[in-house]
């Protein structure tokens, strides 16, 4: 074996790591690019794949003409929509056919949210299953000085929408199909006396007899309208419906059963995890009224059960009835909103902007919250400013107006 001696100081140095592989070149053949048109045309290509393409097509005619009737195509897709109806729909259907064929017999305009919130209620008893109408719901209302609450199911909620409304159509002369089992009074004690006659809790065969009874309600309201109109009378809308402890005008008593099914759909939307949205804004507007004509009568009731300050405090003088007196402006804000005036120490008081004594902001759907006693006095998120007995006292009346 020959000795090759040491290695020479000239030697080649030892190989280091291998150098990364360079990236590949993108192919442009055609057939290549041709089938990147379709991600091209949705945007879905890389900026290298981007840049290939456009660059093809500015010289290949038929691949240019197949990239535009793609990009057209990609103009035609629409996102995902939900399958649930809008819930103007139905108005909008009705108002078309009326524009063709006005009804015979219209719906009055003060009847009109409830039968559009019993729709809306209706058709979402019709998308629940037969599992969910034993699916628990908490009643919620305030009463005096704290809030309170009755456990009952979707189909016990709907048992106590049935119960008040026979109130309604005992006013109108109609049958009360609850008659021999829960009497009259108040809505708590029909609602009571029908939940305690019943064999077995309520299941969803109580949806039909509710239903029923919405439409004859609707439907007597506007003949009785009608007949009214016709003699010169003041018409149903006067027609008074005792409450138990309190009436309402007919006009008044279906804006309340209005606004009862929108706040209990709420709550067995809520049972259900189902999306429900706040009434048209016009029915809203309506709702909010009331309830703002409400107030002076709710605000002394508290007064003569001691729970409200006394009137005129710190008054030189006490308010005769129709003489203007200190006054809340209950400022109603989004959708629906407005303003009224409140008389503060007494319902024969007039409301005087020269009085105002106080200010209160709220938005719409909050205040209807705080008077279906879903959200208490102490926590409305409410703009205020002024004499602050005056608003605490406002606000418990307001809450006050709830009820089981």
């Amino acid at each position: 074996m020959t000795d090759t001696g040491p290695p020479s100081a000239t030697a080649a140095p030892a190989p280091g790591p291998p150098a990364p592989p360079s990236a590949a070149p993108l192919v442009r053949e055609h057939r290549v690019l041709k089938s990147l048109l379709g991600a091209w045309a949705l945007a879905a290509c890389s900026a290298e794949e981007t840049a290939a393409v456009e660059e093809h097509l500015g010289g290949c005619g038929p691949c240019a003409d197949e990239a535009l009737r793609l990009r057209e195509a990609v103009g035609l897709l629409h996102p995902a929509e939900s399958l649930d109806l809008d819930p103007a729909l139905r108005t909008r259907v009705l108002e078309g056919c009326l524009d063709r064929r006005p009804p015979r017999i219209p719906v009055p305009g003060w009847a009109a949210p409830y039968d559009a919130e019993a729709a809306r209620l209706d058709a979402l008893l019709q998308d629940i299953g037969d599992a969910e109408w034993h699916a628990p719901v908490r009643l919620r209302w305030f009463d005096g000085e704290e809030p309170a609450s009755r456990r009952t199911t979707v189909a016990g909620v709907i048992a106590h929408l049935l119960a008040v409304d026979g109130l309604v159509a005992l006013a109108l002369g109609l049958d009360d199909p609850l008659r021999e089992t829960s009497g009259d009074g108040t809505p708590g004690r029909r609602t009571e006396a029908y939940w305690r006659a019943a064999a077995v809790p309520p299941t969803r065969s109580v949806r039909e007899p509710w239903r029923e009874q919405s439409h004859l309600l609707v439907r007597t309201a506007s003949f009785a309208r009608e007949s009214g109109a016709r003699s010169g009378g003041a018409g149903a809308g006067a027609l008074p419906v005792p409450y138990g402890d309190f009436e309402l005008p007919l006009r008044d008593a279906l804006l309340d059963r209005a606004f009862e099914c929108w706040v209990h759909a709420g709550d067995i939307a809520e049972a259900v995890d189902y999306p429900y949205e706040p009434p048209a804004p016009r029915h809203l507007h309506r709702m909010i009224d009331l309830a703002a004509r409400m107030l002076p009568a709710s605000l002394a009731r508290r007064r003569r059960a001691g729970l409200a300050g006394p009137p005129a405090h710190g008054a030189r003088h006490l308010v005769t009835a129709g003489a203007p007196g200190r006054s809340l402006r209950l400022e109603i804000e989004g959708s629906g909103g407005g303003e009224w005036l409140i008389p503060l120490d007494s319902p024969g008081a007039a409301a005087s902007a020269e009085h105002e004594v106080a200010h209160v902001a709220l938005d719409g759907v909050e205040f209807c919250r705080l008077a279906a006693g879903h959200v208490s006095p102490r926590e409305a998120a409410a703009g205020q400013d002024g004499d602050r007995e005056a608003i605490r006292d406002v606000l418990y009346a307001a809450a006050s107006l709830s009820r089981m």
